[in-house]
Formats: structure tokens, sequence, C-alpha cells
């Protein structure tokens, strides 16, 4: 069976991407064939430069969702390796492309490289599928117009490491989000009546710099979303010299939530202001109630004010 496919991390799935596949999704409809995204994992960095550091801006889970939602059919994960990155172009075309996959078409960015020592360019896709039989599309890279900035993921990482989650969402079209299963903390929230959703923030795409924001926690169930308000708080607690860093996302006006183990997702929207650390705990409130405040303003809803901590049904 023949297909259309693209080739890359799509590490963040941004407006770039979306170009190259909403191509490729059009080449697939064109000929009734699927859409297949070949992705790697772990990340080529990883194996190229291990002690180099880098986070994926998604999950692979997460990432594998996205390409999804975005019309593609199936995503082929191959584990990445110095023997598979050892390939020629040539040969990577025809074991993975042309042998495993069936590609009749491939649509590539611009930048596009692969093979041996990155050899393989589109220059070269393009001699290889005339070569080979297949068609190649090229699409050309997408530039921020305001800029002139090509679309990247490592421009997302950026603005997420500053903070800057308005801009993340700029690059990639929609809030940046994290997804992780919600676990037991120290409880210290509820006893000050704001209860929080705890989120180790490891193994959960790029977390956003330390900083309390505005956002939304978001359930999955049977497909369907659903969307709560929600304070949220990046960073190790240093009013209470904590030292594990997580994200803690408080619904506003919520006391009767339970979502121990359940697996969530906490979509970024503005930043509020940076984590400090309080020189009494009356100042921490204070502050605290002002975020809830902020939050509510950014949003859009009804005004929200602490919780009873004695009505806070979660165990």
């Amino acid at each position: 069976m023949s297909s259309v496919v693209t080739i890359g991390m799509y590490d963040g799935v941004h407006r770039g991407h979306q170009a190259v596949l909403a191509a490729a999704r059009a080449q697939a409809d064109r000929r009734g064939v699927p859409l297949i995204v070949m992705t790697f994992d772990p990340h080529p960095v990883k194996v190229h430069r291990p002690g180099a550091y880098l986070t994926e801006i998604t999950t692979l889970e997460h990432r594998i969702d996205l390409l999804t939602s975005l019309g593609v059919d199936d995503v082929d994960v191959v584990p990445y390796s110095l023997d598979f990155a050892a390939q020629s172009p040539r040969e990577f075309v025809q074991t993975f492309l042309l042998q495993r996959l069936g590609a009749a078409c491939v649509v590539e960015g611009e930048d596009v490289r692969f093979g041996a020592g990155n050899e393989g360019d589109a220059a070269c896709l393009a001699a290889l599928g005339a070569d080979l039989g297949f068609d190649v599309e090229i699409v050309r890279d997408l530039h921020d117009p305001r800029t002139g900035r090509r679309w990247s993921s490592t421009w997302v990482r950026e603005a997420l490491l500053k903070g800057d989650v308005r801009e993340a969402a700029y690059v990639l079209g929609r809030p940046h989000r994290v997804r992780g299963e919600v676990e037991h903390g120290l409880k210290r929230g509820r006893e000050l009546g704001f209860p929080t959703a705890n989120v180790h923030a490891k193994g959960v795409g790029v977390v956003p710099a330390d900083g309390v924001y505005a956002g939304w926690l978001i359930r999955c169930n049977d497909a369907t979303e659903q969307r709560l308000p929600a304070a949220i708080s990046v960073g190790t607690n240093p009013h209470f010299d904590g030292e594990r860093r997580t994200v803690e996302a408080h619904v506003l006006g919520r006391a009767d939530l339970n979502l121990y183990g359940e697996t969530v997702e906490v979509e970024f929207t503005e930043r509020i202001r940076a984590m400090a650390s309080f020189d009494s705990l009356d100042e921490l409130l204070a502050a605290m109630d002002n975020d809830l405040a902020e939050t509510s303003r950014i949003l859009g809803i009804p005004a929200a004010c602490r919780v009873d901590p004695s009505h806070v049904t979660a165990r």
C-alpha cells in the first residue's frame, strides 16, 4: 500500500510544522492514500550530544495526539540510534521510506536533513525521488510576518524558558500545555484555602519559567475536554523552602475535585508574576488573593476567592 510521508521530530507541532502537515494532507487526499509522519525517539540531540541540555516541548504521547488532531493517519516512531544515523541518505530512503512505508510522495520543509552526517537535503531528496520513483514536495519555510523570524521549536523553547507563554502560544498557534498525572503533595495549599492539583514538573514537556500563571486545568474523559479555570504555580514553593519543582493548578472556586491519579493537562494563558518568598504568611495570602483576581480578569470569568478548607473533599 502506498502513502504520503513526512519526516521529522515535529517537536511542539508549531505553525511551521502545521504548514508542512497541511501540504502533506492535501497530497494524501488527492491520491486517496494515508498520511504518515515518521518521527523519532529519543531526540537525535540526546543521541549525538548526550551531555547537551534539551527538553522536548511536548512528550511523545502528546506529540502523537497533536499530529493526529491535524489529520495524520499514522505516526511511525523510529528508535533513534547511532547505527540508524549512520545510514546513507539513499539507504534511509530505500529502507524506511519505500520498503517500510511505501512512500509515493514525500513532503518536507526546505530545511530537511537526513542520512549520515546530515548529508541529505532537499535537493538530495528530490534527486532520489526522481531516481527511485517517488514524488517530492518541498514546502518553503514560513516566517513571522511581524519580525521575519522563522517559526521554530527553538523559538518556542526560548519563550517558555523565560515565562513568555503568550509568545510561545503565538509561535505554536495554540496555548502551550503540559500533561501529567496528579499526585499527592504536602497539602499546604488546601490549608490556606487554595487546594491544588500537583503535577511533577519532569518528563511532561517544557515547563515554563517559575512563576504564577493564569490558565486552565483540562480533564480528558471519553475524548471530551472539561476546561476548568485555574491559577497555576510553577516552581519549588520558596516560601516553604521547597526543593521539588512542580506545576500546581488551583481550580478557581472549587473544593470538590478529587483528581489524584488522573492524567490532566495544564494550559498556560498568561504569566502573572515571578515566584517569590514572602516575609509573612499574611503577605503570601495577600499575593495569592491577588493572583486569583488577576486570573479571573485574564480569563474573563467572575472573580473567585479562597475556598473553605473544611469543604475540600479530596483526600
